[in-house]
Order: structure tokens, then sequence, then C-alpha cells
């Protein structure tokens, strides 16, 4: 049996961007981040957090401290009585790296690997599925990946995101939360 998946970028969704967070006393959680993952749980999805990390791939902090980082947010998930199934990274970057990080590669988003990743190792269904971001290129990687619904939280591209596909702007995960429970995702 395949599961949906609640698809969440980390910065500016599970926590507000803070460029190039990798420490502790830095993280400040977005507002409804637990409530919503607790009920997305209840509805039968898999949490999985997808990020670009190429602050690693700059040199800015190791994989190391970015594990030991995301181990301390995975506790408080856990204490919330919301915990995360996975966390997928890319320290990658095709030309703001260093050495072997320095490249192009299908897991940074807008690219699907990630999530295609996250498909095989948790048998999830990808077409039932719901990724939440803040950049075109998280809508770009869930079009990708065949995600049908994308949320986009407002503040970050005033523009707007309609060249990487359709999604649904929201200005609180409160909002998606209300869409799941009730049901009306489109």
């Amino acid at each position: 049996m395949s599961f949906p998946a609640l698809f969440l970028d980390r910065d500016g969704v599970v926590n507000h961007e803070v460029g190039y967070l990798h420490r502790i006393e830095d993280v400040r959680w977005v507002d409804g981040i637990f409530s919503l993952v607790r009920s997305a749980i209840a509805q039968g999805y898999k949490i999985v957090v997808v990020t670009n990390q190429s602050g690693i791939g700059r040199g800015y902090y190791s994989e190391e401290q970015f594990h030991a980082l995301m181990d301390w947010m995975r506790e408080e998930f856990v204490q919330q009585g919301a915990a995360l199934h996975a966390v997928y990274f890319c320290p990658f970057h095709p030309r703001d790296a260093e050495g072997l990080y320095q490249r192009e590669h299908e897991d940074r988003k807008p690219g699907p690997g990630m999530l295609l990743r996250a498909a095989r190792d948790l048998d999830l269904d990808l077409s039932r599925s719901l990724m939440i971001g803040d950049r075109c290129s998280d809508i770009g990687a869930a079009k990708a990946a065949g995600v049908p619904v994308a949320f986009l939280m407002s503040g970050t591209e005033p523009a707007g995101c309609e060249a990487a596909g359709p999604y649904i702007a929201i200005d609180s995960l409160a909002e998606v939360e209300r869409r799941l429970t009730e049901a009306q995702l489109l």
C-alpha cells in the first residue's frame, strides 16, 4: 500500500528563513508547523522534508553540522507529537559551491530527485501527495515529480511562480491545515 506524502521545504516553511541556517539558537518555527504536521499524519500522510542546502557546498557549514541541527529539529517534532518520516537534502550548486559540491544534481530543486527518492524509499504515491514551499523551485520540483498539489507561502516570490507550474498561494500553514482536514485541497 502506497502512502501520500506531505513534502515540506525547510527554510521558509518549517522554520523562518535566516540565511544558511545551521545553528540551533537561530531556529524560529513557522507558526502552525506542528499542528499542520499532526493533522497530516492523522490523515495518513508521510511527512518528508526536502531542502536545498547549498550552504554546505559553499563551505558555510558542514554536512555534520546540518545533520546535528536536523537531529535536534526532528526531536523537537517528536516532542510536539509530530514526527517527521524523513529528511532529504541537496548540498550541491552548479556555480556557487566548492570542490565536489559544484555540479548540477537531480536532487537540487527544481529537480525532482529528492521527491522521487523519497517515493522509492517510503513507498509513496506521488499522485496523492502535496508540497509546501516558499520558492518557485519548490513548485517546479513538485510538478517535475508528479505531485499534483503545491502550495506557495507568500512573501518570498513577489512575482509569482506561474512558469514553474500551477500552485495555490497561501499566507499561512493554517490555510493548508484547514484544506487538509476539510479535504478541499484544490
